[in-house]
């Protein structure tokens, strides 16, 4: 049975999700973080925390040992992409060194499962329904890195008879319907943290990237998915995985393509001021359209999603910012 997990990158916004499922299914977790971009007040009071850096792999290798680790959810990461492309050299030393040095920390010790947060950012660009096969060719330093990592973690887990959960993220937004945790890094270039924060203002400004794409109206297409959706596929996967003793990979997504003008649409017809939405210039590596085939994961664990839909997503956003 899955009883001690870790959780690296624990006191951010997806790892609080996780930390919160897990803790209300009797789970001992034990979250690492630098705080960097993880935040006090989203580690929860059950929760047994430690401050410390991904790359300081005697320190991990002690409290994997001492408290009896079974499973580990790796999620520490810098994953901004812009801020990759300035800065690959931050984002290899962060997502591919870390990424070892918590693997070295597992050697020789009761670890029987890893999961492993990666992106759909390692996709080819202009496949726009992608499944777990399709091809891999990150556009970003960011993408890059995550790729780096899923091969160091399978070829680890093989050699040293781990299972391993990869789980390829699209686009997450909302926040937990408890109230109590959200997004709260404001340079995360995340657009509905932007949107969120804008509609806030006395006069919002909704600005949309891009609007003579090659799509339905022109902007970006995304497939957006729940942190709350997301946190429990963590708990699933973990489960049947250790169950199975198996390793698998998987996109986690809806399966469900929604334009970043739609968003806007949506964030102006739920706030009470008077919005505008502003169209500018493209962005660089930004892909066009790319939604996640969801198939392979819903028939692993039978999955339901609770949140899949816009207007839920984006009132949760709202009333997080507000508190």
């Amino acid at each position: 049975m899955v009883k001690n997990i870790l959780i690296t990158g624990g006191a951010g916004y997806i790892g609080s999700h996780i930390s919160e499922i897990l803790i209300k299914k009797n789970k001992n977790i034990f979250l690492i973080d630098n705080l960097s971009t993880g935040h006090r007040k989203l580690i929860h009071k059950k929760a047994k925390f430690f401050k410390i850096d991904i790359s300081d792999e005697k320190k991990i290798s002690n409290i994997i040992k001492k408290n009896d680790i079974d499973s580990i959810i790796h999620l520490a990461a810098n994953l901004i992409i812009g801020e990759g492309q300035k800065n690959p050299k931050k984002y290899y030393k962060n997502n591919v060194d870390g990424t070892k040095k918590l693997l070295k920390a597992c050697k020789g010790k009761n670890v029987k499962n890893i999961i492993f947060s990666s992106t759909a950012a390692i996709y080819k660009e202009g496949q726009y329904q992608v499944t777990e096969n399709s091809k891999i060719k990150p556009k970003s330093v960011y993408g890059k890195t995550k790729m780096q990592a899923e091969k160091l973690i399978k070829n680890f887990s093989k050699k040293n008879r781990l299972n391993y959960g990869i789980l390829r993220y699209f686009n997450i937004a909302g926040a937990s319907t408890s109230g109590k945790i959200g997004l709260i890094n404001k340079n995360s270039d995340h657009l509905f943290k932007n949107f969120s924060m804008e509609v806030m203002k006395r006069k919002p400004k909704l600005r949309v990237y891009g609007t003579d794409y090659k799509t339905k109206d022109g902007s970006c297409i995304r497939d957006f998915i729940h942190v709350s959706d997301i946190a429990e596929i963590h708990y699933l996967v973990l489960e049947k995985l250790n169950k199975l003793n198996v390793s698998k990979i998987f996109n986690c997504g809806y399966n469900k393509g929604t334009s970043v003008l739609e968003v806007a649409n949506e964030f102006k017809k739920q706030s009470s001021k008077k919005v505008s939405i502003i169209k500018t210039n493209k962005r660089m590596n930004d892909l066009v359209k790319i939604i996640a085939s969801n198939k392979k994961l819903i028939k692993f664990i039978k999955w339901k999603p609770k949140y899949n839909d816009l207007t839920k997503i984006v009132k949760s956003c709202i009333d997080w910012e507000k508190n």
